[in-house]
């Protein structure tokens, strides 16, 4: 009598965390679910993407201030030198809206474009 209650209760219990298991896997396979899935991958990836950037920047940043350094770029000048002129890519022109982003000017120098 008490291994058929044994085998009975043990089946249930199988039963149930089986039967648990499987809405557990229909439910995370939802369109809604892997949407947020996917979202959530999105969003963890920009985050890792933006800190990457940082880091390429912070060390663009130091390699520039060493290669300045090394090059005597930071020293002080000397008085009787003519002043170095450093010529703007881009004269800053006032932003009639602010959304507007600046735009280089374009020079082509390639000949074999319709004119």
């Amino acid at each position: 009598m008490f291994r058929r209650t044994f085998w009975f209760t043990a089946g249930a219990a199988a039963g149930v965390w089986a039967t648990t298991k499987v809405n557990r896997k229909i439910k995370q396979l939802t369109p809604e679910s892997l949407a947020a899935q996917a979202a959530d991958k999105a969003i963890e990836t920009g985050h890792k993407l933006k800190d990457f950037a940082l880091d390429v920047r912070e060390g663009m940043v130091r390699r520039e201030a060493e290669l300045g350094g090394a090059l005597g770029l930071e020293a002080p000048v000397d008085q009787d030198l003519p002043v170095q002129r450093h010529y703007a890519v881009e004269a800053p022109e006032p932003a009639a809206h602010p959304d507007t982003y600046r735009k280089l000017p374009y020079k082509s120098n390639n000949r074999n474009e319709d004119h």
